[in-house]
């Protein structure tokens, strides 16, 4: 029989970056508010949370961040001037945001990595299992990858990361996970993790994204973890000895995922995903690809 395991309702969003990638639009606004379409990128992945049943989210934020509190909060002077216009239809996005989720802050101080920042979260997750959503990637809302994530964290216990089948010359740029198989077509068990390896030392062509439910013995890990890959706190180094000591917080497994996923952490993949996401509103669609249409025939 399939062993229960605590239902998890916290999530935790590093949000500390520099976001230098994208210089000067975020030398005084985080990339986080950088806009995809018209909402925030962080917005995405709030809504996320929501709607995985995370109502509970901690924000990693650091110096400049202000404008992300400020989003999640409300905005009295504008909702009243909504109201008075009578203009219903923007006041319910406004008070959108605001009523997603109940928003925690705390500061990351010194950018030590990814998993200096996770552990940042210890305090408030305390000894509950929890997810970790990054900003840069966006997951369509219509392949619900952190609730499948959920779900097998609640099935096997111990912790889940998000894998995806990229090529060999791409696996550089992400975490990659050694796999076995197991009974669901969509599940494997990671026995081991590589932070960025060449193409030649890739254990296999998946790629760890931006989604995990851990297990809270990771807090421990973390606080022994040495720098790694760039001189900082690796969350892969970390996850690594959970993969291979199961004692000590469970197995970890991976969930393949083969759906939609909008990359917003880099400038090319960024614009595309605006594209993209544009086009399959049903309020903006219908015109936007049919101007769309007629510039790439025009340049071509």
């Amino acid at each position: 029989m399939t062993q229960s395991h605590p239902r998890i309702s916290k999530a935790v969003i590093p949000a500390a970056g520099l976001g230098t990638r994208f210089l000067p639009a975020t030398k005084a606004t985080p990339k986080e508010m950088l806009p995809v379409v018209d909402k925030p990128a962080i917005q995405y992945v709030v809504e996320e949370a929501a709607s995985a049943g995370l109502d509970d989210v901690l924000m990693i934020t650091g110096r400049n961040k202000r404008p992300l509190e400020d989003h999640f909060d409300r905005n009295y002077e504008l909702e009243s001037a909504l109201q008075k216009k009578g203009d219903a239809s923007r006041l319910a996005k406004v008070q959108e945001s605001s009523d997603l989720a109940t928003m925690h802050y705390v500061r990351q101080g010194d950018p030590k990595g990814l998993g200096h920042a996770v552990l940042c979260a210890a305090p408030h997750v305390g000894h509950e299992p929890f997810a970790v959503l990054l900003g840069d990637d966006l997951i369509d809302p219509r392949d619900p990858l952190l609730a499948r994530m959920v779900e097998v964290q609640e099935q096997h216990g111990g912790s889940v990361v998000a894998l995806m089948e990229v090529a060999p010359e791409q696996i550089h740029l992400y975490g990659c996970a050694a796999v076995e198989a197991t009974a669901d077509d969509d599940v494997v068990k990671v026995t081991g993790l590589v932070e960025k390896p060449d193409a030649a030392d890739a254990p296999s062509n998946y790629a760890i994204i931006g989604r995990y439910v851990l297990d809270p013995h990771i807090f421990g890990i973390l606080r022994k973890t040495e720098p790694g890959r760039g001189g900082e706190i690796q969350l892969t180094d970390a996850l690594q000895q959970l993969a291979t000591d199961e004692k000590v917080g469970g197995p970890v497994h991976g969930v393949v995922f083969k759906g939609r996923r909008y990359d917003t952490g880099d400038r090319g993949d960024y614009l595309r995903a605006i594209v993209r996401l544009a086009c399959e509103r049903e309020d903006l669609g219908p015109d936007f690809r049919a101007w769309l249409r007629s510039y790439v025939a025009e340049e071509m």
